[in-house]
């Protein structure tokens, strides 16, 4: 849907501009790169011996060997467990709270975000690895079925399970309730739970730093995942070739699960709003909040009012249906004179919710929405009942003792985590900095793009399907470009330096994708220009992401192991990777990647985000309109 207004002349050409940077991104760290993949793949020899063309034999030899297929479908396992919470229990407990109500829904995003802040894979794994011990009980003592061939299947699936568990579910629970605000939630549920299903997939399928710490594939391959075996290939074997062959084959699934992801955004409607409050009278006009904080003709519009009553024209100069010039839409007192000349409504007998506080029902106001406007639901002005609340409040409970029955691993190893240089000041700062760098850059990258292609349309109602233009890389992590980054990095001259820790990608995908969707539905929703209606909006969104691809980045072990091999630059990953193979040490670091003031910080503003702005996001498809609730 766009917006009530018709574009300027130069929107479309802008729009274009703004998504210039974001192309060529695209190009020199995904196209370019995704390209000499496939050419290596076609090649033999490596580091240790000169390069020749061999065709397709490279994919012969591997299409053929039971080791691939045997580490595709072991892979594949992996996501099953994730997979089902995913998709049902996310759902599930997004659907508790959302009936809930207020209380309960937000205390449920406060205590899944610890989930979100504190994941880190190889912390997790290294916590797993007390189980190994012949003195180990409990859960940990799932570890000890790593030692057999038969048994190290299955044994590394429940801590796959139990080590995601929190975080699958925290994420899940934040897709999905934005979903549930969508007018007719079926719509946007469906497509909702099929993009989490797709993302699960693809997010699995490159899974490697659980394995690596624990297994490293073994015992006797039997654990082989489809990362692993690229890792194997291409940098303990030095074998190029097969290892961009296994890479391919990752991309050109990761690229179909991209491809189907956006058809599925993009074919059902969907989009992203931020839905405004409902405020009392009294506050909704005087109240110096933003803009989309408060409902009425000056909260929603920002000083404009673009529909009102008979008899009223739009605030400052914007026409009405009737034609004259709309004064301030102001709370009548019981029987005062209403403002175009009929009876106040506040606190008359029989009259209930929005009217009853004073607020006049002028379009763009509670229950009546203006085009593009979200609607509110009858059912959210009702409060919920005590079965829903107690139901709620039962989910959330059960789910938060489950994660942290599974988390126990993790949290007993955080509390007995000895000092060590994994968790000093100089690799902290490898760890943290490059990672904002890199996150700064990609997802700034992305938001212009954004902003080109969901706010100001340079397609005009089909604009996001320029987004197929970046979907084949939307699921595509460090790993399927990770041989050949490693080739540019190395001719470069930049092995074993600290700007090589900044992650190779100047566009963030996912990033992009969310944040078109965003544009999209706030571009769709008002009349406000589009610095005031668009930008401003949609900023809070850029920074939450800028803070998640942050932490993706400080908590990934591929690249920095990739390139880096003075100690003197190890990330908080590699050095705790680095002292788990060490003889020397007695227990690993665990609490070394999450430090204190790290968690601390990232915890407040999530908890910031998530109850400010994330509570306030709603998910529609198909055209239908967002409910809102009361603040």
């Amino acid at each position: 849907m766009t917006s009530p207004n018709p574009p300027q002349a130069y929107a479309p050409a802008l729009g274009w501009l703004l998504a210039v940077p974001a192309l060529l991104g695209t190009l020199i760290t995904l196209v370019l790169p995704t390209a000499q993949t496939i050419w290596l793949s076609f090649q033999s020899g490596g580091v240790l011996r000169e390069s020749a063309y061999v065709g397709t034999d490279n994919y012969v030899e591997l299409l053929g060997d039971d080791e691939f297929w045997r580490a595709l479908g072991f892979t594949l396992s992996l996501t099953l467990i994730p997979l089902l919470v995913a998709v049902v229990v996310g759902p599930l407990l997004a659907l508790a709270l959302d009936r809930a109500g207020t209380w309960p829904r937000r205390a449920g995003r406060i205590a899944l975000s610890l989930a979100v802040v504190a994941f880190s894979p190889v912390a997790v794994a290294a916590s797993w690895t007390v189980g190994l011990s012949p003195e180990s009980s409990g859960l940990a003592a799932l570890a000890e079925g790593l030692r057999e061939p038969a048994t190290a299947p299955g044994a590394l699936r429940l801590i796959v399970a139990a080590a995601t568990f929190g975080i699958v579910c925290a994420l899940a629970v934040i897709a999905f309730l934005p979903a549930l605000r969508g007018g007719t939630a079926g719509p946007a549920m469906l497509a909702v739970g099929a993009l989490v299903a797709l993302a699960t997939i693809a997010v699995g399928l490159q899974a490697f730093s659980i394995g690596l710490v624990l297994t490293r594939g073994g015992p006797q391959r039997s654990t082989e995942t489809l990362a692993g075996l690229q890792y194997d290939y291409a940098f303990r074997m030095a074998e190029f070739g097969p290892g961009a062959s296994v890479a391919a084959l990752t991309g050109v699934i990761l690229g179909a699960l991209g491809i189907v992801a956006t058809v599925i955004a993009v074919a059902t409607r969907l989009r992203i709003t931020v839905t405004p409050r409902l405020v009392p009278a009294g506050k909704a006009y005087d109240s110096p909040a933003a803009p989309h904080d408060t409902y009425g003709p000056q909260a929603a519009y920002g000083g404009q009012a673009p529909y009102a009553p008979p008899g009223t024209a739009g605030q400052q100069g914007t026409p009405s249906p009737f034609g004259s010039p709309a004064p301030h839409d102001t709370p009548s007192p019981q029987g005062a004179p209403g403002p175009h000349g009929g009876p106040g409504l506040q606190g008359a007998p029989g009259v209930q919710g929005p009217l009853a506080q004073g607020i006049w029902p002028v379009a763009g106001a509670p229950g009546i929405p203006a085009p593009g406007m979200p609607e509110v639901g009858a059912g959210e002005r009702r409060r919920p009942g005590p079965v829903w609340v107690a139901v709620g409040v039962v989910a959330l409970v059960v789910v938060v003792a489950v994660a942290v029955l599974c988390a126990w691993p993790w949290i007993d190893g955080v509390l007995g985590s000895p000092p060590s240089p994994a968790g000093d000041l100089r690799t902290q700062v490898n760890t943290w900095i490059p990672a904002l760098f890199g996150a700064l850059i990609s997802v700034g990258v992305a938001y212009l793009a954004a902003l080109g292609i969901g706010g100001l349309r340079p397609l005009g109602r089909g604009s996001e399907w320029l987004l197929l233009a970046f979907a084949p890389w939307l699921f595509v992590g460090p790993g399927p470009l990770g041989v050949v980054n490693w080739q540019n990095i190395r001719n470069l001259g930049l092995i074993d330096s600290f700007p090589a820790l900044i992650p190779p990608l100047l566009v963030s995908v996912p990033a992009l994708f969310v944040l078109t969707l965003l544009c999209k539905g706030l571009a769709g929703r008002t009349d406000r220009d589009f610095f005031g209606g668009v930008f401003l909006p949609s900023l809070p969104m850029a920074g939450i992401l800028v803070g998640a691809v942050t932490l993706m980045n400080a908590h990934d072990l591929l690249w920095p192991l990739l390139v880096a091999q003075n100690a003197d630059l190890f990330t908080t990953p590699v050095a705790q990777m680095n002292q788990l193979s060490s003889f020397t040490a007695s227990a690993p670091d665990v609490g070394a990647a999450t430090p204190l003031v790290v968690v601390a910080v990232a915890l407040v503003a999530l908890v910031a985000a998530q109850l400010l702005y994330l509570d306030r996001l709603a998910v529609v498809a198909n055209g239908s309109r967002a409910r809102t609730r009361a603040a």
